[in-house]
């Protein structure tokens, strides 16, 4: 038999309904022998309520100096001849026994309690218990009393026990035997009844709880496979029961939910770090396979190549080592941005002198290129909290873009406007955009190719620009704007 601690729930609740029936019927049962046996004291009580004084009114048990002994004891035979089950005393107007046919022994006491005597002759509610002469101590029973007058005067008490001695002995045997049989019947029958009712009952109840801890074993069993195929029985559970396994079943849910989401969000991470890893070698591969090659020339044909030659060879080989350098910058920045080691150092700054700095380090390459930076800045912009030096970033790497990405005698636009309690930044250009394929994840993962206005595209500059901006509760968008290129909008507060 299996221990209690590995039965199911419908078991034990079942368990526990059968004990409670049984306490409860034990506690019924009590209370009906008691109220039984108070009934039947009452009705004792009633019927026998004038038996005392009618023997009292038996002028034979008095003489004139007193008790007549043979009368009371002629009288008492006749009287327990006739009813076993009542016990007669005469008490003085003390409650001393004065007169009793008990046989010898079987007196324990010699005087009675007069106040219950009083309560019954003065007609309090029945039923009245009075002290039993031949019982234990604290014995009472049931009783019928009156007042004995001898020569106009109260000489005492007539006082009948109405169950005596000889009744409780045989009640107590019937008693004992019916109610051994009666509570045997009856916890058996409570047992029986109460298991089949509440196997019946907590199986019907505990249904959806199974239910629910079938689904619960799936998922562990198979993992996020059943996920999707568990939510429709989760959200029928839910609909269905509207108590505590109903907010189990609709939590349970909500939770296979947020897991099914997150697990996406990791799957699409990992689809994305491997093609960051991917299109890094891509890319780092193609440089270093340049930067290889030149080198190898150069050691080859040392005594052959013109100076000029030599020198063409050396710059495209510092080049490639430069571009080289700068992704591997980059991927540093990256890693230490995704996992936290930047902590942004904030502080109150005007946008606009930083944009004007930032301006001054492109002054060469725009010029070179023909090109023209505009600075358009609306009136009375408030200050912003943040990381300098990090906006900074942000801004050179965004007009880095847009220079790199405009033609020759293009227009790159920075607009500071009045925000939402900031200011809104928007960077534009004149280039040829960014190419539709490209749009979805600009910010999401690297993009290695020459799909970004058929030139080379920055890499992993967005990347950085947007995590950056996540660091000081901020995002950046791609927005479409007739007429121009690529627009980035962003805000700072």
């Amino acid at each position: 038999m299996k221990s209690p601690l590995y039965w199911s729930l419908s078991h034990r609740l079942s368990a526990v309904f059968a004990l409670l029936l049984l306490i409860s019927c034990g506690a019924s049962f009590w209370v009906q022998v008691v109220a039984s046996e108070r009934h039947e004291q009452e009705v004792t009580q009633r019927l026998s309520n004038g038996l005392a004084s009618h023997i009292a009114g038996n002028a034979a048990l008095m003489k004139s100096d007193g008790l007549n002994p043979d009368a009371v004891k002629v009288l008492f035979d006749q009287l327990m001849a006739v009813n076993p089950s009542v016990e007669v005393y005469l008490l003085d107007r003390a409650g001393a026994i004065v007169g009793q046919a008990s046989p010898i022994g079987h007196l324990k006491h010699d005087s009675v309690d007069l106040a219950p005597i009083r309560q019954f002759l003065a007609g309090a509610a029945l039923p009245i218990l009075g002290d039993d002469p031949r019982g234990v101590s604290n014995t009472r029973k049931v009783f019928s009393a009156a007042r004995m007058t001898a020569n106009g005067r109260d000489s005492g008490y007539v006082y009948v026990v109405l169950s005596g001695e000889n009744r409780d002995a045989i009640a107590a045997t019937a008693t004992a035997n019916n109610v051994l049989r009666t509570m045997l019947w009856s916890m058996a029958l409570v047992v029986l009844l109460g298991l089949m009712a509440g196997l019946a009952a907590f199986r019907l109840i505990t249904r959806p709880l199974r239910e629910l801890t079938g689904v619960v074993q799936q998922f562990e069993r198979d993992g996020m496979a059943s996920l999707e195929q568990a939510a429709p029985a989760l959200e029928r559970l839910a609909a269905q029961d509207s108590g505590e396994i109903g907010t189990l079943s609709q939590a349970f849910r909500q939770m296979t939910q947020r897991i099914s989401e997150q697990w996406r969000e990791l799957t699409a991470q990992d689809q994305q770090r491997r093609e960051l890893f991917a299109n890094i070698s891509h890319d780092l591969r193609t440089p270093l396979t340049s930067l290889h090659g030149y080198l190898e020339t150069l050691l080859m044909k040392v005594e052959t190549l013109e100076l000029e030659e030599r020198r063409r060879y050396l710059e495209i080989a510092l080049s490639q080592s430069r571009q080289v350098g700068r992704l591997a910058q980059e991927l540093f920045e990256l890693a230490r941005l995704e996992y936290g080691d930047v902590k942004p150092d904030k502080e109150r700054f005007a946008l606009a002198d930083l944009l004007q700095d930032v301006f001054q380090k492109f002054e060469l390459a725009t010029e070179a290129r023909q090109q023209r930076l505009v600075a358009q800045i609306a009136p009375g912009l408030p200050v912003v909290t943040a990381d300098l030096g990090l906006i900074e970033r942000v801004l050179t790497n965004l007009l880095d873009n847009a220079i790199r990405h405009t033609p020759d005698g293009g227009e790159i636009v920075v607009t500071l406007g009045q925000g939402h309690n900031g200011v809104d930044v928007e960077i534009s250009d004149t280039g040829p955009g960014i190419a539709k394929e490209l749009q979805q994840v600009l910010f999401t993962r690297p993009v290695f190719s020459s799909s970004w206005g058929g030139r080379p595209s920055g890499g992993l500059g967005l990347m950085i620009v947007r995590r950056i901006l996540q660091l000081h509760g901020s995002d950046i968008a791609l927005v479409p704007r007739d007429g121009k290129g690529a627009v980035f909008a962003f805000g700072l507060r």
